[in-house]
């Protein structure tokens, strides 16, 4: 790969990082922000609606920011314009509410205009490395890297802006995007596509290529278990073993931070072996991996099985990303992977409802118990296709 490609794979790993650790700022003392924000009972309800409403607007709006920059053929003013619009987003969270009386009701429509705006510059981004020559899986492992560094140092950093205030994790967000949306025309070359895509939807690209459906089912999984963890870990060990918003964030760090550091190498990996391999082996222990931690008596047995989950995570989600790009055509990459986006999004949102209500009506345990068993379950039901479909999808790209 030329120096100008690996200069390009560079500076789109970091727009995806910086968008994640805008995002991810939020999570360790969600409660304490819902309650500054004017949630009437802070907790476990008030912070699952508030995660929800993000989530819900990335599966909505992540499919016309990818068709849009489709149809234009450039992708650099829809990632500039997503960050300003998704930085100005998260200030109004702050300033709406503080200059006039507004109901939660209200805040939940701001966070979903927010994540309206900044998935556009998560996606894209994303599909900008797929658009990059050379091997997919050394693409997806730095959109990976990236990913896993965004929330690897947000959970933290966001643990201590808490400890100054609950409202500075909004105004650290916002000010990351801004500065963003400046930079990113000034680094990342906007080379016209070679094609426009007819298809405006993922389910057109699933129509022409629905061996697609199985990334997307990975995908689906493995952000179930993190929306699962953006709520319901955080709270878990926030109430369970009574930690600060400050170690909450160091505890979910142990998950992240090797899910950060070894998606590249699990990337280069999957390019020499397949995509097989990695997917399969993580898919099958990841599920087991999520019920450990919520059956852990200590907290450092709980810290430990978060090292795991993160490790298995790592390895399954370059080879997915890369999957995606190995089945789509050149000019159907944007719809591709915002239909993978969506299903992700939709496995965060099912993450976060189903382990808050399994988390409020039956207890921490058994919420681990039921998305890890879905887990589980999902990965027995897929794996069996992925495998009987062979090399058809495991081909690597040198």
């Amino acid at each position: 790969m030329s120096s100008s490609q690996s200069r390009s794979r560079v500076a789109l790993a970091v727009v995806v990082y910086a968008v994640l650790l805008a995002q991810v700022l939020l999570y360790p003392g969600v409660d304490t922000l819902v309650a500054a924000l004017g949630a009437e009972t802070a907790g476990l309800d008030a912070s699952m609606w508030f995660l929800t409403a993000e989530f819900a607007a990335f599966v909505a709006f992540a499919v016309p920011w990818g068709a849009a920059s489709d149809a234009a053929g450039r992708r650099v003013p829809f990632v500039a314009a997503s960050a300003v619009l998704g930085g100005l987003g998260y200030a109004l969270l702050v300033v709406l509410p503080a200059a006039v009386a507004v109901s939660f009701e209200a805040v939940l429509v701001l966070r979903a205009l927010q994540g309206a705006a900044t998935v556009g510059a998560f996606s894209l981004s994303m599909t900008m490395l797929m658009d990059l020559e050379g091997s997919h899986g050394r693409n997806m492992g730095a959109g990976g890297i990236a990913i896993g560094l965004g929330t690897a140092t947000g959970a933290p950093i966001g643990g201590v802006l808490y400890e100054i205030g609950p409202l500075v994790p909004l105004y650290a967000a916002s000010a990351v995007l801004c500065v963003l949306a400046v930079a990113v025309p000034l680094f990342i070359d906007d080379a016209p596509l070679d094609g426009r895509s007819a298809d405006r939807s993922p389910l057109d690209g699933l129509r022409r290529t629905p061996r697609l459906a199985l990334p997307y089912a990975f995908g689906f999984v493995d952000r179930l278990t993190a929306g699962f963890f953006s709520l319901v870990g955080t709270l878990y060990f926030r109430t369970v073993f009574g930690l600060s918003p400050g170690a909450t964030g160091l505890t979910l760090a142990l998950f992240f931070v090797p899910f950060a550091l070894l998606q590249y190498p699990f990337g280069v990996v999957s390019d020499r072996i397949g995509r097989r391999l990695p997917i399969v082996a993580g898919s099958a222990l990841y599920g087991g991996a999520v019920i450990l931690v919520g059956a852990a008596a200590t907290v450092r047995a709980a810290q430990a099985a978060m090292v795991v989950v993160g490790v298995l995570g790592a390895l399954m989600v370059p080879a997915t990303m890369a999957l995606v790009t190995d089945l789509a055509a050149p000019d159907e990459r944007g719809v591709a992977m915002a239909g993978f986006n969506i299903a992700g999004s939709v496995g965060f949102l099912v993450g976060i409802l189903l382990g808050g209500v399994a988390a409020d009506a039956y207890g921490y345990p058994a919420a681990f118990l039921l998305v890890g068993g879905l887990e589980l379950t999902i990965a027995a039901v897929t794996i069996p296709v992925f495998l009987r479909a062979g090399g058809q999808v495991t081909e690597t790209e040198g």
